[in-house]
């Protein structure tokens, strides 16, 4: 069952696309890995998946509601963890959680439930009381993560998720999303971590420039550009160093 249906998609900045004609697909109970260099696209990529940048041209499907008729809708169906925390500095972690879970309907015996669960899974509970100057890098991004678990949205947008936690906190993040998936949510994460990608994600999309390199399961992109027995991050870095070359080429 498809979730969520991108289009030829163009997006960007002040008329520039920077997304050049994407077309992919999310499924029910998946995690979809974006792959590509820093420059690549795949935050805004994301953040148009979301609404935050304006598409130009082609179609985002949620469910098969077209985003831009239906915004509020597809936001409310939708965690995002960003790679750079958004918190704010005068409120604190326990403000923070009853925010997101009032902005997102959860019940107060949810709630409690959840919040209890995720505090002292993240050993975070000595810190409610506690403001964003006060936390580190990874400690925000446990915040950011917190929020994005405490209801239950039908698809995970996640960017670089890794940067800044701790090696329990990463492990924590994935049991936690792989219990999500099994549940019925959908995951789209952006990450430059391949040899965890290729472990938890079922397909990939790889960008370079805005544009696809390749889309599919390990197996489907390992057999569409005879690249039998690669790894994730070997193919990337053979198709992406092929483009890099095409790319030059045409410049000159």
């Amino acid at each position: 069952m498809t979730v969520l249906k991108v289009e030829d998609l163009f997006s960007g900045y002040e008329r520039k696309p920077i997304i050049k004609g994407i077309t992919f697909e999310l499924y029910k109970n998946e995690i979809l890995g974006i792959i590509g260099s820093n420059g690549a696209g795949k935050t805004t990529l994301l953040k148009t998946l979301l609404g935050i940048i304006p598409y130009s041209k082609g179609g985002v499907y949620i469910e098969n509601q077209e985003l831009k008729d239906n915004l509020f809708a597809a936001k409310k169906s939708i965690a995002y963890i960003p790679e750079v925390p958004i918190l704010y500095g005068e409120m604190t972690l326990r403000e923070h959680m009853e925010f997101t879970a009032m902005a997102h309907e959860v019940n107060k015996p949810d709630y409690s439930k959840r919040s209890a669960f995720l505090l002292k899974k993240f050993r975070m509970e000595g810190k409610l009381e506690h403001f964003p100057n006060t936390f580190s890098k990874g400690m925000r991004q446990k915040v950011m993560v917190m929020n994005a678990f405490l209801y239950e949205p039908k698809i995970y947008i996640v960017d670089e998720p890794f940067i800044g936690l701790d090696p329990k906190a990463i492990e924590d993040f994935l049991q936690l999303l792989e219990e999500k998936r099994v549940k019925g949510a959908s995951v789209i994460m952006s990450t430059h971590v391949l040899d965890t990608a290729e472990k938890i994600c079922d397909r990939f999309l790889l960008i370079e420039e805005g544009e696809v390199l390749a889309y599919g399961s390990l197996e489907e992109i390992q057999q569409n550009f005879t690249l039998d027995n690669y790894s994730l991050r070997e193919i990337y870095h053979q198709l992406a160093g092929e483009a890099s070359e095409e790319s030059e080429g045409w410049d000159e």
